[in-house]
């Protein structure tokens, strides 16, 4: 994002705009009026048609080639004005598309500034030559002056010819974005357009086949086909899966999980670079990504899916299949499926259960007339060693898919997990976090990373309680856990909280599972209650608690939280906030506006003064970000920040 910069234009100071392409400063600032000399050598001409673009969008003016600056297009009844709308601001939602622009961006930028010092690494050398050899006199000083900047105008209006679609290129990959894609440029080629191609590295020298531009934007996208130089990072032996660099599920099984670990923390560094809205000093070094105890065998659902038959989609036309389809996932950057007879990141049991599921519809795909998800959910059940030491039999796991369970013994042999893999989507499945125990309806979300689970929550456990207090301040004895789902804080989290945790979601069924759950633990309503509450009124249902005495966990879905969420937050103003989210770009937005303590500049409100009627609203400081690797081999990271109230 370029800087905000001020234009003064005749005698009018119009508001500050903000352009992607004028990066600059004010020049003469005793010039009584200011132009703007640009970074990248934009010219008066060039400048100005900018600025005019910029001006007419952002004050609603209809843009026009003949429109002259400032004058209105007129619109609607003869001698009536439309009335001028204000300018809605809309939140940042961290989609894949957003956070890669600015990854693409940062780049360009670094690209452009190497070439402004190569340049001026040449001019340097060129004033170095001897007395004889340099431009005398003021005339052929502003005549060379003058040729530069015609070259810069004509340079910065030229733009790159993009390659026909189906052109296949040779790119290397300069950085990885935080997508998981590489970032690259065409081999031997002086232009700074970048190529977005997956499966790659920094470092690599690939092939690749450009299929889409993104002209307004700077970038292309390209699939990846070979490598053609391969990067030190690159060890394609650590592959573990045939389908890789077709299927979209996985980016990095060439990487050393060490490097895969670093990446996922500049994830992070990045989100709260470009969506927290915070300057530098408020945002703390983001800790070190802890990594998952399994980095293949670890994902605890699938929903592999097929397509219906061709030309069965019409209204009120029923095509029978005539043959098995392709049952799997989507090919990176096409809607086709593609067949996966198998996935390594998943665990043996959901593996079993797609090899069963396949033979299953090998012999019913003829009653099938469309597409469908198949639910893939592993099962556990926990049978404890005999006390007279006999064998642990095999329990009946019913209505799961596989013939026999997978027996996993514990290390110390005191219990056996018995796994199997259910395909009904109302059916309940069972799962275990050290001693703890969560069922759920099989379809509804769950953490999908059993392996990591226990050192997830025991670190949440360790650093969910301030290391200290201010001296008289209140012990903190409760904790609200938003968004609570089937319970998975409130329970795990609950003997810290002498004065009880309290789950709070709007979903009624994830109420009614998370209540299920606190029984199963062993936990009365007095430890570990739960309450379904609207969204507007989540707060109300609290009213009572101390805020000084209260810790609030949020683990938001990915779109993060609301306006009005985060507004009641800052109202309640509890002690401690733990935020734990999917999104590390939407949590790093609202981290940011729990540190500022206003909604309005993120989410297009009007900040309203508490003078006026509306209860203040806290602020709070960060006192650490760290990331976690639910997804070993993918460009996903879970983020975990902790913040405390500002007490002013």
């Amino acid at each position: 994002m370029s800087a905000t910069v001020r234009l003064l234009f005749s005698r009018s100071f119009i508001k500050p705009t903000t352009s992607a392409s004028i990066r600059s400063q004010l020049a003469s600032p005793n010039n009584k009026f200011s132009w703007v000399r640009s970074a990248s050598h934009y010219t008066a001409s060039t400048l100005k048609a900018d600025f005019d673009n910029e001006f007419h969008k952002d004050n609603g003016f209809h843009k026009h080639p003949t429109t002259k600056m400032g004058k209105r297009q007129f619109n609607g009844k003869p001698g009536k004005f439309r009335k001028k709308q204000k300018k809605v601001v809309v939140a940042s939602e961290g989609s894949p598309e957003e956070v890669l622009l600015h990854d693409i961006n940062a780049l360009l930028e670094t690209l452009n500034v190497a070439d402004v010092a190569d340049e001026g690494a040449t001019e340097a050398q060129a004033e170095a030559k001897p007395e004889v050899e340099k431009v005398e006199g003021e005339e052929k000083a502003e005549e060379k002056v003058e040729e530069k900047t015609e070259r810069k105008e004509e340079e910065a209006e030229t733009k790159p010819e993009l390659l026909a679609q189906g052109t296949e290129i040779e790119a290397e990959i300069l950085t990885l974005s935080s997508t998981g894609d590489g970032l690259a440029k065409q081999k031997g080629s002086n232009s700074n357009h970048i190529y977005v191609v997956p499966f790659t590295v920094p470092g690599d020298v690939v092939k690749a086949r450009v299929y889409r531009h993104v002209p307004q934007d700077g970038y292309s996208h390209a699939d990846f086909l070979e490598v053609l130089t391969p990067s030190p990072l690159r060890d394609d032996s650590r592959i573990q899966c045939k389908y890789f660099a077709k299927c979209s599920g996985c980016q990095f099984q060439m990487l050393d999980y060490s490097e895969q670990l670093k990446h996922k923390r500049s994830i992070v560094v990045k989100a709260y670079k470009n969506f927290s809205n915070l300057s530098p000093e408020l945002i703390p070094e983001v800790l070190d990504t802890i990594g998952s105890p399994l980095q293949y065998g670890y994902r605890t659902k699938l929903t592999p899916h097929f397509d219906g038959p061709p030309g069965g989609n019409r209204r009120g036309f029923k095509k029978p299949m005539e043959e098995m389809p392709p049952i799997g996932f989507t090919p990176k950057g096409l809607r086709k499926v593609m067949d996966i007879e198998d996935c390594p990141i998943a665990t043996d049991a959901v593996r079993a259960g797609l090899k069963a599921e396949r033979e299953r519809m090998s012999k019913e795909f003829a009653s099938y007339t469309r597409g469908a998800t198949i639910l893939l959910r592993e099962s556990t059940k926990r049978v404890p060693k005999p006390a007279d030491g006999t064998e642990i039999a095999v329990p009946d796991l019913k209505p799961g898919v596989l013939s026999t369970p997978i027996a996993t013994p514990a290390a110390d042999g005191s219990y056996t997990d018995f796994k199997t893999c259910i395909t009904d989507n109302n059916a309940t499945s069972t799962e275990y976090i050290d001693s703890f125990i969560f069922q759920n309806p099989a379809g509804s979300f769950f953490q999908n990373n059993n392996s990591i689970l226990s050192p997830f929550t025991d670190h949440i456990r360790q650093r969910i309680l301030p290391p200290s207090l201010p001296e008289g301040a209140k012990p903190i004895k409760n904790l609200i856990d938003a968004y609570s789902g089937s319970g998975l804080f409130t329970i795990t989290q609950s003997s810290l909280f002498p004065g009880g945790s309290i789950g709070i979601d709007i979903a009624d069924k994830s109420i009614d599972f998370a209540r299920r759950n606190a029984r199963l633990n062993g936990l009365d309503e007095s430890q570990c209650k739960f309450i379904a509450a609207d969204a507007p009124k989540l707060f109300e249902s609290v009213a009572g608690l101390d805020a000084d005495e209260t810790v609030v966990v949020l683990d938001p879905p990915r779109k993060g939280c609301d306006a009005s969420f985060l507004r009641q937050l800052m109202q309640f103003a509890p002690r401690r906030v733990v935020y734990v989210s999917c999104n590390v770009h939407t949590q790093a937005r609202d981290v940011g506006v729990l540190v500022r303590g206003r909604v309005g500049d993120t989410f297009g409100e009007v900040f309203v003064d508490p003078t006026e009627g509306e209860k203040k609203m806290s602020r709070f400081v960060i006192e650490s970000i760290r990331g976690f690797d639910f997804f070993p081999q993918t460009g996903h990271v879970e983020g975990v920040a902790i913040l405390n109230r500002v007490d002013e």
